[in-house]
Formats: C-alpha cells, structure tokens, sequence
C-alpha cells in the first residue's frame, strides 16, 4: 500500500515537472491582452509558437505567442448558426455536401474573419472566410494536424 502511494506521488510530480511554461515575455504580453482569462493552460506548438487555452467572458479560446511574446492569433469557438448569413452561404455553396465539424471566430494580424473545419469521407478542409462570405484560404488537413 505504502509503495502505491510513493509511486502515485513521483507519478504527480513528474506530471508538474513536465508541464510547459512559456518564456515571461509570451505570459506578460498575454496577461495584458487577456487580462480577463482565467483556466489557463499552455501548449508548445512548435519550437517557437506557444498556445494558451483558456475562458473569458464565458467563450472558450485560444491564442498564440512566439517565443518573443508576438501574438499570432487569436481563436473563439462559437456555434454554427452564430456564423454571419453571407458566410453560411458561402459554405453551403461552395462546399456542399461538407460536414461543418468546428466553427471559430479568428483574428490574428491582417485578417479578421472565421475559421470553420469541413468534413467528407475521408478529406478533411480547413477554410478561412471574411465576414462578407470570401473565401481566404484553404487548407487541406492531414490525419496528424486534426489532434487541435
């Protein structure tokens, strides 16, 4: 019993050792720009990308910093049917037949827009679309990069 015990506490503490702590300048820059968050947890992305996780005003978010403290970007889950009707449209359009699997309002430097994952079969898309309904980007995503 006792040696379940001190291996359940090295398991713990390994855990908290482990965890990711982002350089001070990516915490200082975030908490003045989301001073509001709270249920923060950090993630590497890459070598020089660093995610935060957290809640603000009741939304789930996320956003990204590198390595210097330089937001990225910004993520807000939202629903489906908050999406703007002209960007509806554009998807129903132009991706019928698409499952719709995640719905985020985004901004990050030069774009301001929505972030809306499509499914069907097999393929996976990621796309980018204004508020006005423009499609920005697509990305194809592969089985890997779908572990967001």
């Amino acid at each position: 019993m006792k040696q379940s015990a001190i291996i359940m506490v090295v398991l713990a503490m390994s855990l908290f050792a482990c965890a990711q702590t982002p350089p001070k300048a990516v915490t200082d820059n975030f908490s003045s720009k989301f001073s509001a968050a709270t249920k923060v947890k950090w993630d590497q992305e890459e070598e020089n990308e660093w995610e935060a996780e957290f809640k603000m005003n009741g939304s789930e978010m996320s956003a990204s910093f590198d390595n210097a403290g330089t937001w990225l970007e910004t993520e807000k889950e939202i629903k489906k049917r908050d999406l703007p009707a002209a960007v509806s449209k554009a998807i129903s359009e132009k991706y019928a037949g698409y499952d719709v699997d995640e719905v985020a309002e985004i901004q990050k430097p030069g774009f301001s827009g929505y972030e809306i994952g499509l499914e069907k079969g097999e393929e996976m898309l990621e796309i980018q679309v204004n508020p006005n309904g423009t499609i920005a980007q697509v990305k194809k995503v592969e089985e890997e990069d779908d572990e967001d």
